[in-house]
C-alpha cells in the first residue's frame, strides 16, 4: 500500500489528506482559532460533583467543563462502590487530559490517566504496563520491542510501543523515552507552580501529528505547500527519522488540494448518498444517538442472478464503508444495513471484507456482528470534532431538521389563521397574506382563492416575498 500525504497549511486552516494507491482515504481539518484540545494536560479545579451520575465537571478554562467519568479517574481500581464526593471535592485541584473534543452541547472528556505520545512509544506515567501496537504481527518482533520496553522505560511507568517502533533499535526507544521523561517532570514541576485552571501541557498541531503519528516505511512522499510548516518537519526528522526526510518535499504552486484534483472530492464528504463503481449505492443518515448506513443495488442489475448482483454490491459497498468512516471521521455506534442475503457464506464474506478495510483505519473500531434483523452492529472510537460538526451548522430553515413544512401544510396553517380572524369581533373583511414563493402558490390557484374568500367572506390578496422563510407568513389588515 503506497502512501502519500498532502498538507496544505493556510492562515486559517491546515488540511492534510492521506492517499493510499492514489485514491483519498483520510482527512483531517485543523483550524487555528479552535486549535485541538485532544491530548492537552490541564491543572484544572473541580466545579461539580454529581455521585448520581458517577462524574464530576472540571473547569479548564475554557468555555465548557471537562466531563470526569468515575470510570476515568480510577482506572486501575476494580469496583467503586465508595461515594464519589468522598473522594472528590468541590475547589479542589486535579490534573487531567482532554480525550475526547467537545461535541454539540456536551464539554470535552477528560481522564486522570495520562499519556505522552513520542515517534516510537508513548509513556504512562501514571501506570506500570508495557504494551506493544496491534499493527505488529511478527510474535518475535513483538517480544523482542517487549523486552526492549522493559529495559529502557522509568521505573513504575508504563510504555506503550507504537507501529512505526517496528525494527527500531534500543537507541531509538531509549531516546525517545528519555525525551518524554524529561517532560513529564517539567508537566509535573510547572503544575506545582501554576494555579488553576490551565494548561500544563498542549499536545503539537497538525503538520508536527503527521510526522509523529502517520510517517512511516511504507510513505511514498510528503508533499507540504507551506514553506515553514516544511522546513519544520525537515528539522524534526532529521533528529529522529533522518532517513525520510528524502521524501519530504515543498510545493510551490498555488493550491496543493486542486493540483491533486481533491478539491471534488472534499466537498462530496457531506453529501448523503455516496456512489459505488458497480452503480449501487449508500446512504448516510446521522443521528445524536448512532449513524445508519443503507446499501442499495441502485443501477447494478447484475449479471447472473439475484442472489450474485446483492452479494457483489454489499461486498463493494464493505469497502467503500470502511474508507468513508475514516474519510467522514464517523464515531460511536455505527448500523450497517446491507441488502439482505440468503447464505450464511455470503453474511460472513461480507463482514469479512469490512473487517479487512477497517483494518487500514488508525482509529479503534469493533464490529460486533449481525443482529436478528440482519443489521450489521459496529463502534468506531470517537475523540474530535469529525468533519459534519467542523464544516457545517444546522440549517437555519429546518433547524437541523432536515426538512420544512412542505407548502401546502403552511397554507393549510394560514386558512386557519384566517378563519379565526373571521370569527372575531373585528371588523376588518380584507386581508394581504405575505408569504413565500410556494406556499403564495398554492394559496393563490385561482378556484381555491375564490372558495375561501366566499366561504369567509372576505376579500384576500396574496404576495409572494422570497426572502421569506417557507414556513413564515404574514397577514395584514388590508387598509385600501
Amino acid at each position: 500500500m503506497i502512501q502519500k500525504i498532502l498538507v496544505n497549511a493556510g492562515l486559517e486552516e491546515t488540511r492534510m489528506a492521506v492517499l493510499e494507491d492514489g485514491i483519498l482515504s483520510e482527512l483531517v481539518v485543523e483550524r487555528v482559532d479552535t486549535g485541538h484540545i485532544v491530548g492537552n494536560i490541564y491543572k484544572g479545579r473541580i466545579k461539580n460533583v454529581l455521585p448520581g451520575m458517577q462524574a464530576a465537571f472540571i473547569d479548564i478554562g475554557k468555555e465548557k467543563n471537562a466531563f470526569l467519568y468515575v470510570g476515568d479517574i480510577f482506572p486501575h481500581i476494580p469496583t467503586r462502590t465508595g461515594p464519589l464526593d468522598d473522594v472528590l471535592t468541590i475547589g479542589q485541584d486535579i490534573m487531567i487530559q482532554i480525550v475526547k473534543d467537545s461535541l454539540g452541547v456536551k464539554g470535552p472528556r477528560a481522564t486522570t490517566h495520562l499519556t505522552l505520545p513520542g515517534r516510537y512509544v508513548v509513556l504512562m506515567p501514571t501506570v506500570d504496563y508495557i504494551g506493544i501496537s496491534r499493527r505488529i504481527e511478527s510474535g518475535a518482533e513483538r517480544e523482542r520491542l517487549r523486552e526492549l520496553a522493559e529495559k529502557v522505560r522509568p521505573p513504575g511507568m508504563g510504555v506503550i510501543v507504537r507501529t512505526v517502533a517496528e525494527g527500531r533499535s534500543e537507541e531509538d526507544l531509549a531516546k525517545d523515552l528519555h525525551y518524554l521523561h524529561t517532560l513529564w517532570s517539567s508537566i509535573i514541576a510547572r503544575s506545582k507552580r501554576t494555579k488553576a485552571p490551565a494548561a500544563l501541557y498542549r499536545d503539537v498541531d497538525l503538520v508536527i501529528r503527521v510526522v509523529r503519528d502517520y510517517l512511516s516505511s511504507d510513505l511514498e512522499e510528503l508533499v507540504i505547500d507551506n514553506r515553514d510548516a516544511y522546513q519544520r518537519v525537515v528539522e524534526l526528522l532529521t533528529h529522529h527519522s533522518p532517513e525520510l526526510v528524502s521524501r519530504v518535499s515543498y510545493y510551490e504552486g498555488n493550491d496543493l488540494f486542486s493540483h491533486h484534483q481533491l478539491e471534488e472530492q472534499y466537498s462530496q464528504l457531506q453529501k448523503r448518498q455516496v456512489w459505488l463503481e458497480c452503480g449501487g449505492y449508500l446512504i448516510f443518515d446521522r443521528t445524536e444517538a448512532l449513524t445508519v448506513i443503507d446499501v442499495n443495488t441502485g443501477k447494478f442489475v447484475g449479471r447472473t442472478n439475484l442472489e450474485d448482483t446483492v452479494f457483489r454490491t454489499n461486498l463493494e459497498a464493505a469497502g467503500e464503508i470502511a474508507r468513508q468512516l475514516r474519510l467522514r471521521d464517523i464515531g460511536g455506534i455505527i448500523i450497517i444495513d446491507f441488502i439482505d442475503m440468503n447464505t450464511e457464506e455470503h453474511k460472513q464474506a461480507v463482514l469479512a471484507a469490512l473487517e479487512e478495510g477497517l483494518k487500514k483505519d488508525r482509529t479503534k473500531s469493533n464490529v460486533v456482528g449481525i443482529t436478528g434483523l440482519g443489521l450489521v452492529e459496529m463502534t468506531r472510537k470517537k475523540s474530535r470534532q469529525n468533519l459534519d460538526a467542523m464544516l457545517y451548522a444546522p440549517c437555519p430553515c429546518c433547524e437541523g431538521r432536515g426538512r420544512v413544512l412542505s407548502p401546502p401544510t403552511v397554507s393549510i396553517n394560514i386558512r386557519r389563521q384566517l378563519r379565526r380572524l373571521s370569527l372575531s369581533a373585528s371588523s376588518v373583511r380584507s386581508y394581504i397574506v405575505q408569504a413565500h414563493p410556494q406556499v403564495a402558490e398554492v394559496l393563490a390557484a385561482p378556484a381555491e382563492l375564490k372558495r375561501l374568500q366566499q366561504e369567509l367572506a372576505i376579500t384576500l390578496k396574496v404576495e409572494a416575498l422570497p426572502a421569506l422563510h417557507p414556513e413564515t407568513y404574514s397577514i395584514l389588515a388590508n387598509q385600501e
